[in-house]
């Protein structure tokens, strides 16, 4: 039996852009106009939070129809009456600890299990430098965190890793605290939090400095204007679609309106290295942010070596990078990766344990995986442990001809792809 692909898709709205434009609408001066939000679980918690601190979010729309969100100003926001629950989201905690260290009131964030077990001393501590006070009032490090905010004062900091969310957290606590901040990272990381705020008028310097990537926002003191942005389709959603495609025998895959802002795009690029053929169609540009459509084909692919320079723009795509090299000829060696292993949850563990219990030939390091690749077929059980991008890599390895998948909870899929097996089965013809 073979895999033939044909179709002409769309995935649902990138779950970073869609984010920060809940939160960036929250905090404009007049209405915004939203479109194309991803409907997903971790944003509806965003949205959620951004009502119990006051603002009139409306529901997220399943088709990515068009909301309108009253703006409450910098200063406008009011003390919950209960914790925010965070869900399952690490960007809305750690994003909202930025806007919420200048606020004058105290409140404690908080989310599910999976979520209380990650680390937040990553944002704190920067947060802490700029006058913040946090009391973390269960385990060291995890949530949940009373937050305490008040006066800031500048910060230059260096962090140790490549993270959009620290980064976007001492940004957003510059912007509403109204002080001059500089982040330096060993690279740059997704770079979402500085084009949007450049589409609203604020200053932000972005370069190669001494250590690494240095970005810049100097107290900017004037109020946010409104948005008006329709969000273009997720390239961590795309590429597990795009990796189906490259997979199957024979046929074609177009997926439309994705983001291919180079910060994101990492998956790609490697993929391409292992024999990928992948074409950017029809590129343009959208609320500062590239798009284009992708026109992908099956592929035969190779192993190759995944370094760390490579992995921040790749980072949520290595579960499906990893399937790809289970069935690519030869080896594939992703180093520099710990940052799996404090995800939703361990990815390195996931990866590797699952791999092997399907029949795979998979090694765990330290800080990244080992795969050699085979074109036997895999069959049994594997555990998302609560993660989407797991849940979904595992998925796409199922839906192939000869393979038996089967994944103890496919509906986490939900928290950034809602119908992701629908589309599988609807793609593919059949999936476990």
């Amino acid at each position: 039996m073979k895999l033939q692909i044909h179709g002409d898709t769309r995935v649902p709205g990138d779950k970073s852009i869609t984010h920060r434009a809940l939160m960036f609408a929250a905090l404009a001066d007049g209405e915004s106009r939203l479109s194309g939000l991803l409907p997903g679980e971790d944003c509806r918690s965003t949205a959620a939070v951004l009502r119990a601190l006051g603002c009139d979010v409306p529901d997220l729309p399943h088709d990515g129809a068009e909301i309108r969100v009253p703006g409450r100003g910098l200063e406008g926001l009011h003390r919950p009456s209960a914790a925010l629950d965070c869900g399952n989201s690490g960007t809305t905690a750690r994003l909202m600890m930025g806007i919420l260290a200048s606020r004058p009131f105290a409140c404690t964030l908080t989310g599910d299990e999976s979520l209380r077990g990650r680390p937040m001393r990553r944002v704190t501590e920067p947060l802490r430098a700029m006058g913040a006070h946090f009391h973390e009032a269960g385990e060291p490090n995890r949530l949940p965190i009373e937050v305490t905010g008040g006066p800031l004062r500048a910060l230059d900091y260096a962090s140790p890793t490549a993270s959009a969310q620290v980064k976007s957290a001492v940004l957003l606590a510059g912007l509403a605290g109204n002080v001059p901040v500089s982040v330096t990272e060993p690279v740059l990381s997704r770079d979402h939090t500085e084009r949007m705020l450049t589409s609203l008028g604020v200053a932000v310097e972005s370069s190669e400095a001494e250590g690494g990537w240095r970005v810049s926002v100097a107290g900017h003191g004037r109020p946010l204007p409104a948005l008006e942005l329709r969000v273009p389709g997720d390239p961590s959603s795309a590429a597990f679609l795009a990796a189906l495609a490259l997979l199957a025998d024979d046929g074609e895959l177009v997926i439309r309106d994705v983001c291919i802002n180079p910060t994101r795009t990492g998956f790609f690029r490697i993929v391409e290295r292992m024999g990928a053929r992948i074409v950017l169609a029809n590129p343009r540009t959208r609320g500062g942010e590239p798009v284009a459509d992708l026109v992908v084909r099956p592929s035969e692919l190779r192993g190759a070596e995944v370094g760390a320079a490579e992995v921040p723009a790749a980072v949520d795509e290595i579960p499906i990078l990893a399937v790809l090299a289970a069935r690519a000829s030869g080896e594939t060696r992703i180093t520099g990766a710990g940052e799996l292993r404090v995800k939703e949850t361990d990815r390195i563990a996931a990866i590797a344990g699952n791999l092997r219990a399907l029949g795979g030939d998979a090694e765990e390091l330290e800080d990244g995986l080992v795969i050699r690749g085979s074109d036997r077929p895999l069959r049994g059980r594997i555990r998302a442990f609560g993660d989407h991008r797991i849940a979904m890599a595992f998925g796409v390895l199922g839906a192939l001809p000869g393979n038996e998948v089967e994944i103890d909870d496919p509906a986490v899929a939900a928290v950034s792809f809602p119908g992701f097996f629908e589309r599988l089965r609807t793609l593919s013809g059949g999936v476990r």
